[in-house]
């Protein structure tokens, strides 16, 4: 049996600052640092405007890509 080449496919997630955290912990983080309204003003999406929960949110924020990644920014410039 060949031996495993362990470096033939580097780690891509060496260089991300949000691997391991998922998304669940970002809105929580956000929510409770910033409150919902002023985290709508600061992401502009209606999850976070109307009967805002983490759960809508987080099912919004899967779906639409652009949308988390505005909150991942938010996340990484609060608090990185």
């Amino acid at each position: 049996m060949p031996a495993l080449n362990q470096n033939v496919m580097p780690n891509a997630q060496s260089n991300n600052p949000l691997h391991s955290i998922t998304l669940e912990r970002i809105v929580t983080e956000l929510v409770d640092h910033y409150g919902w309204a002023s985290l709508a003003r600061q992401v502009n999406i209606n999850c976070f405007k109307n009967d805002p929960s983490v759960k809508s949110s987080l099912k919004f924020l899967r779906r639409t890509p652009w949308a988390r990644e505005q909150v991942e920014q938010l996340y990484l410039s609060t608090f990185a």
